[in-house]
């Protein structure tokens, strides 16, 4: 609804009809920017599961390496080598992820209602 008065209806039936309108409008606003409020919480969990799963991956490679050089053992070598793998990879998930994340964050841009 724009601020000039000589753009508003005269009659009431007009009005309130032009009332709903803009009633309608805010609500629509106001439900686009409630999902993406959505999609972007959901994209900020899925970036910290990554966070959290890439620390207990970097833990559990240093307690085996801890173990590897107190006894040297194929198996442990093989086992340090394919957790390594998946770090890399969840590393690699989680720059994906943030990258989503930043992208439902700037795509989530909703108009605000005006008077």
């Amino acid at each position: 609804m724009s601020d000039a008065t000589d753009e508003l209806p005269d009659d009431l039936a007009s009005a309130l009809a032009l009332l709903a309108e803009e009633r309608a409008r805010r609500i629509a606003a106001e439900a686009e920017a409630a999902t993406a409020k959505a999609q972007a919480a959901s994209a900020k969990a899925l970036v910290s599961h990554s966070e959290a799963l890439i620390a207990r991956l970097k833990l559990e490679i240093e307690k085996v390496r801890r173990e590897l050089y107190g006894s040297r053992s194929e198996r442990k070598a093989r086992l340090l080598e394919q957790m390594e793998l998946q770090l890399e990879e969840l590393e690699a998930d989680a720059g994906e992820d943030e990258l989503a994340a930043e992208v439902a964050a700037k795509a989530s841009t909703v108009r605000a209602f005006e008077r």
